[in-house]
């Protein structure tokens, strides 16, 4: 017995099947789809026997046309199974890829587009016959599995050198759910996206923060770093299925002499042992980019996560119709996906 089913982001049968999964994250769940307010999120599920594969997906329009494309949430998705990827019948991963093709074709999607979660192996196997896999760089993660004083030696001199300048230079590391400390955080993460001319995408409104922060489904940290009783640097740190995730950060410019964020996350290290997480990952940089990001977090670790993408075209003419109508004959080049987006 196999059926399909789209499943609407209000619709409680959602975590029903995230939290089923043998793997997920945050980035799975119904809470963290809700926090987008302008674009449709369903998860589309095939199910077979006793058992499922099914994935989250952010449905936008294309604007002047009556076409969609799909992407993924910020952050680490792709598919979830209550079987191990690597254990998926092929028929079972044909039938999934047919249905969900059905459905593209049926909601006018021409393109789709999904990161990958660096610490699901295997979830590529899904879409070897489907679209196209892309490495796009590598992550890094702290395996809390490791003695706790082990994870710590595995800091490289500079990060080490940096936390001990921190904490004599007095800088405190506390855990905090006021308002009052968040706004503040907010407010210094969005002068950081300004000094790093960060893509829009990036600036989340402060009703993201307070959602984020208020979600039922995982469980999310406010770390606040202060000198002298002063927020000079924050970091947002979830936790849910045994992984803590450093999702948003940032520091105060005259500040980041001091390197308050290193100081900041072997806390939130230490917390997530104390909480039972077998991973602190830190992700990677850049938009996926080997860069000064990149190198930051691995000087807390040398585990490295090999970071991919899966993309389609499902309707290669509209695809390339798009691209001619925003680009003309100078077609910029760029691996940027779905190029009429760039």
């Amino acid at each position: 017995m196999s059926k399909f089913l789209v499943i609407n982001v209000d619709d409680s049968r959602w975590n029903d099947i995230v939290f089923n999964a043998l793997q997920y994250d945050f980035y799975h769940t119904q809470s963290y789809h809700l926090l987008d307010k302008e674009n449709e999120a369903v998860l589309f599920v095939y199910f077979f026997d006793d058992n499922f594969i099914a994935i989250p997906l952010v449905i936008r329009s294309i604007p002047d046309s009556d076409l969609q494309d799909c992407t993924s949430v910020y952050g680490y998705c792709g598919p979830v199974s209550n079987i191990k990827f690597n254990n998926l019948p092929s028929e079972a991963i044909k039938q999934f890829n047919n249905g969900l093709n059905s459905f593209f074709m049926e909601r006018k999607i021409i393109s789709s587009f999904s990161r990958l979660h660096p610490l699901f192996p295997f979830q590529e196997k899904i879409f070897q016959d489907f679209g196209e896999v892309v490495p796009l760089n590598k992550t890094v993660a702290i395996n809390l599995n490791q003695p706790i004083d082990l994870q710590r030696r595995k800091y490289n001199k500079t990060t080490k050198l940096h936390i001990n300048r921190a904490l004599k230079n007095g800088i405190l590391i506390r855990r905090t759910s006021d308002f009052e400390d968040l706004e503040r955080f907010i407010a210094i993460y969005h002068n950081n996206m300004q000094r790093l001319n960060a893509n829009t995408d990036y600036y989340f409104s402060p009703d993201y923060f307070h959602n984020l922060i208020n979600a039922t489904d995982f469980n999310s940290v406010l770390f606040v770093a202060e000198e002298d009783g002063e927020i000079i640097a924050g970091g947002i740190f979830t936790i849910c299925n045994g992984i803590m995730q450093y999702h948003l950060g940032g520091t105060k410019k005259e500040m980041l002499k001091f390197s308050p964020l290193k100081l900041l996350i072997d806390s939130a290290r230490i917390y997530a042992n104390e909480m039972g997480c077998n991973y602190c990952h830190l992700g990677g940089g850049y938009s996926g980019a080997n860069d000064s990001l990149l190198r930051f977090k691995a000087g807390f670790s040398k585990d490295f996560y090999d970071f991919k993408v899966w993309r389609k075209i499902i309707n290669m003419h509209a695809y390339n119709e798009l691209i001619a109508k925003k680009f003309g004959d100078e077609i910029p080049n760029t691996d940027y996906f779905p190029l009429y987006r760039f």
